[in-house]
Parts: C-alpha cells; structure tokens; sequence
C-alpha cells in the first residue's frame, strides 16, 4: 500500500488539466493546476507550499458527488492513493485505545482513492461481507464517510472504525475514531468542517459474525419468495439490479446520483402533511422523526422527466438531475433551485442539495 513513511516522490503536477471524465456529470472543466496526489506524505509539503503562495485548492476524488465550474483556479489535488490490505490480528488497535478489534470484527485498511464499489467487490471475493447494500455507489473511499454514503437501510459510517487524515490547520495527520467522525444522515465531522481535513486511508471493521439486511422495502421484494436467507452475493446482486433499473448510466447520461436528500420533518409536521396528502411516503428515522421521500415530493410537483435544454430531471427517478450534453453547473443549479422552490411552496419542506458545488 502507499501509506509508507520514506520519503515521497511529489505530486505530479498538471497545469489545465480538463475534468470533463474526472465528474460523473460530464461537466466541461478546466483545472488550473492539477495534482496527482498517490501517497499520504505528499500532502504535508504541498500543503504548505500552496498556502505560503496563497494559491486555493481543492480535494476531488471520483467527482461523483460534485458541481464543477467551468474554470478551477488555483489546484485541484486529485485523490489517487491506492491499496487495501487486512489488519493481522494482534495489530489491530487503529484508532489508539488500547483494544484489540480483531476479537469481534475483522479491520481493513483502505486508500482514500480506491473506488468504492470495487472495494464493495473485493469484500465479497475475501469473504468479508458487510458492505453489499452500498454496492454500485458511484465514487471513491475517501470521499465515502464524508457524506456517510447509505442505500438500503445501511450506512458506511456503520462499519467505520477510524479515519486517517490530514488535519490542515494543525498540519498533522491525526487519526479519528468512528465517534469523532460525528456520523449522521448524509452528515459528517469532514463535510461540517470541508476544507479542515483531507482523509488518507479509511479503518475498516468488518462484523465476523454476518448479518443479512434486507428489510428495507425494494429488497424484501426482491426476496419476498425466497425461503433461506439470501447471501451477500446475492443481496448485492439484487442492490446492483435495483439501482441499474432506477439510476442512468454517468457513462450515458451524466448525473450524480441523488441529487436531493431525503428531508427530515417532525412526528407533528409529519402528521399535518399526512393529513394533506395521505399518500405521503416516508420512513421512521432513527431520532423519532420521519425522514420524507424527496423524489416523491419532486414527482408530486410535476418536475419527474422534465426537460429544460440540456438538463433534466430524469424519467425514471425525480431525486436525479441529468446533463444530456453540454449542460454547466449553473444549467443544473438553476433547475434546482426551481425544484426546491416549488417543493418548498406546496409542502412546506425544504430539500437540501447533496452534491458539493465547487
């Protein structure tokens, strides 16, 4: 793995770089100075580089879950730091508390710039399930626990045991443990304080006693006939087929996924909405509250298939906006906005953007 302590070789750097295959909205973009950031020791001496000549940057990792502009100024360090390995036994105490985790959980250690879903293939061919319900998210590792990437009924700050990065205002690479990490829905401590951390490898635990997952609605369908207990194969089988009939194609149509999240009301803002519309979908949530359907709110408002130029919201899931060529960030924000202004006027809910927006 790339996580050794000698010296690196610095990041190769890249002046005008296009992005236009580095964000899976297919948005024209230029960056100004491009690194390729493959090692974790790169980051301290062009950190400060960059900050005594006051140049801005930015972290991108599989631009799955970013707006980018037309123009990048500045440099944009391109998170490519690879590998994966299993923490042997005895070895094990990642986060610093003096306990050994291999007792109850198996500890991998992971690049910030693999690509998620082949880590949630490697899983499964190692025989460390646990990941299956996140298969085919789009995106890399690093940039997982930032937003606490979930998909059916599971997510990934649930199997987190540390995250290793680099603390720019202290210049230090510190290690947090899953309770600093300050997971919640969609919700992070990296993307409350975005510019603060850069992670470098993420710490794993992998429960060595499995559990299936399969409550949540479109799964339980998928194996409503099924009398033994499906396996993680087969639960991440039945995710990838899900998610392939609902979401389009980044390699066809650009897109990021989600673009909304799920908004979260109060049992009594619930209850009067209920009472309005009583076909409402929503979910229990953890807290007590009731996490909203937003691609059923957007539906309800008649944006699901809409076309406006180049952008649109796609036919087959309202939570997504799609360029079908040509679009800029300020095409695809523009329709947002007008997305959230008609749900905030017919239902009273404010839906939130998932997408940073560069």
């Amino acid at each position: 793995m790339n996580f050794a302590k000698s010296a690196p070789i610095p990041a190769k750097l890249t002046s005008d770089m296009r992005l236009k295959h580095r964000n899976t909205f297919g948005l024209e973009a230029v960056a100004e100075f491009a690194y390729d950031i493959t090692a974790a020791e790169q980051l301290p001496t062009l950190l400060k580089s960059l900050a005594e000549k006051k140049v801005p940057w930015r972290v991108l990792g599989g631009g799955s879950n970013v707006l980018l502009p037309a123009q990048l100024s500045g440099a944009t360090l391109l998170m490519n730091i690879l590998g994966q390995e299993i923490i042997p036994s005895g070895d094990s105490d990642a986060d610093g508390d003096g306990e050994d985790k291999n007792k109850e959980n198996t500890l991998l250690a992971v690049g910030a710039g693999v690509n998620w879903h082949a880590l949630v293939a490697w899983t499964l061919e190692h025989d460390l399930p646990g990941l299956e319900n996140l298969a085919l998210i789009p995106g890399t590792v690093g940039a997982a626990p930032i937003q606490n990437i979930g998909a059916y009924g599971v997510e990934v700050g649930q199997y987190i045991d540390s995250i290793k990065a680099f603390d720019t205002v202290h210049h230090a690479f510190v290690t947090l443990s899953q309770t600093a990490c300050q997971f919640g829905y969609r919700d992070s401590l990296f993307k409350q304080h975005p510019h603060r951390f850069i992670v470098t490898q993420v710490i794993f635990k992998i429960p060595q006693q499995w559990q299936a997952r399969t409550h949540y609605a479109e799964l339980a369908t998928q194996f409503s006939d099924s009398h033994s207990q499906p396996t993680a194969q087969q639960i991440c089988d039945a995710v990838c087929s899900i998610r392939t009939k609902k979401l389009p194609d980044p390699q066809i149509i650009g897109n990021a996924g989600s673009f909304f999240q799920n908004p979260i009301v109060t049992q009594a803002q619930y209850a009067s909405l209920l009472s309005q519309y009583p076909n409402l979908v929503s979910y229990p949530d953890k807290l007590g509250a009731r996490k909203l359907a937003a691609g059923w709110l957007i539906d309800q408002c008649g944006f699901k298939g809409l076309r406006i130029g180049a952008v649109g919201v796609y036919e087959k899931q309202a939570l997504v906006l799609v360029n079908y060529g040509g679009a800029s960030a300020v095409d695809i924000l523009n329709l947002a906005k007008a997305i959230q202004e008609k749900v905030r006027q017919q239902y009273g809910v404010q839906l939130a953007i998932e997408p940073n927006i560069f």
